[in-house]
Parts: C-alpha cells; structure tokens; sequence
C-alpha cells in the first residue's frame, strides 16, 4: 500500500473514532407486552402534558461549573413561557431513546436583574454560546434562526445536570452547569462530532450571527471559568460585567 494512501486511511480511521459514540443501554430488563400496552393507552387517553408546548429545539454544550473539563452536548427541548422567562428539559440526544440529564431556565437581562447577588452566581451567561455559533436550532432556516438567537441576546440560564457522562445511570447529586464564553474552552472534538451529525457548520453560523454583536452587553459571569482554560482566545462582543465596570 502507498504511503499516502495509508495515511489517507489513518486519517480517516482517526476522524471516524472521533466523530463515533459508543452506544450507552441503560442497565434493566427489556419491555414486556404489558408495559407497551399501557404506553399505548396512555398516549390515547391521557392528554395535557406539560411536555407538549416544550418545541423549541436548541443544541449546545456545557461545561460543569466545579469541574470545567467534563464537557457535554446538551440538546434543549424548551417552552417560552413569556417574553422574559423560558424552561427547558435537556437530553443528551434527539431521538426516542435519548435519556433526560438535566433541566435548564432561562431569563431575560431584565428579569436577571432583579435576582439577589447570591443567586446570580448560579445563572450562565449566553451571549458567547450564541455569536460563537455554538448554540443551534436544528432544522430552522438561518433566517429564522438568527431571529430566534437574537431574542436570547444578553439571557442567563440556570443549568443542572443529573446523568453524566460515562455514567450508566443518573448518580450523584446534580451538578450545576456552565456555558463557554471563550474560543478553545470547547473540546474540539465535541463540536466537530455535533456539525457532522447534525450536518451544519458552526463557522458559517459564527458569521451569521456577527449582525448581533452590536446588540451584546457584558454579562456577569463570563470570567467565571477563565482560571480553567489559561490558553482561550476571547470572542468579539464577549465581555465581563465586572472587567468593563473596571475599565470604565
């Protein structure tokens, strides 16, 4: 075999492994007849679910807060409840058979405003997860899409996960989550894995999205992480409310 042909193959094989998950079964015993009968007529007779309004799909990542370098993508199924305030469950996939890991509320700067200073520190800021493009709504045109990121604009979210990573069950007390707010906190690795599954591309959002940097203020929060990821590049419009009160 030619060398540039074999080395061809390594690359591949390399980019196949990183882009492939393994396949986690959570541990207990298969359906019965039963159990499948009871699904069915529940799904007919038994209406009003609170789940129902919860449409608005948006993939992202997370970092924990306490430990920054456990890293997650984090699909967010989600309910405006009015113009200031949305909810949200989290799974770490989007087929029938992704599991629930967390749950995430989301709040206007209005709204987060009023919050006390001790529970501010639980609320993430979004303003990076959106111009760096790493927040997406699979399947919306760019048109509808940047409309839908420009309302989150300037929004906190307040994020617990439950089920890690690796973990064949949700152990554990749940663990607060954080957003990335600078280029090179994300493992690489994850975000290539999420544009190939979900076949997008997260520069060509980043460039999207650039008509929405003018609407960026600085956020509470963004230097939260900083300690943890010493290399990390800032993303334009990305600026901590504390660091611009300074150097006012």
């Amino acid at each position: 075999m030619s060398s540039p042909r074999f080395f061809l193959l390594v690359v591949l094989a390399a980019v196949a492994a990183a882009i492939a998950q393994p396949e986690m079964v959570t541990p207990g015993a298969p359906k019965t007849g039963t159990t499948r009968l009871l699904e069915v007529g529940a799904k007919l007779l038994q209406h009003d679910s609170p789940l129902a309004p919860m449409d608005i799909h948006l993939v992202g990542f997370h970092p924990l807060k306490d430990d920054p370098q456990h890293q997650m993508e984090a699909h967010h199924f989600c309910r405006q409840v009015n113009e200031d305030f949305a909810q949200c469950v989290l799974f770490d996939g989007h087929g029938t058979e992704a599991r629930l890991n967390g749950i995430e509320y989301i709040v206007s700067e209005q709204l987060f405003s009023t919050l006390p200073a001790e529970e501010r520190r639980y609320w993430h800021p979004h303003n990076a997860e959106i111009l760096s493009g790493q927040l997406v709504g699979p399947g919306l045109p760019a048109v509808a899409e940047v409309a839908l990121m420009r309302r989150k604009m300037n929004s906190y979210g307040k994020t617990w996960h439950v089920w890690m990573n690796g973990d064949a069950l949700p152990l554990g007390p749940a663990h607060l989550a954080w957003s990335f707010n600078r280029d090179g906190e994300l493992r690489p690795e994850l975000l290539a894995r999420r544009d190939q599954k979900l076949e997008i591309d997260t520069a060509e959002k980043r460039r999207e999205r650039q008509e929405l940097v003018k609407l960026a203020r600085p956020q509470q929060g963004v230097d939260a992480l900083a300690a943890a990821f010493p290399g990390a590049k800032p993303i334009p419009g990305v600026v901590d409310a504390g660091a611009s009160a300074v150097g006012r």
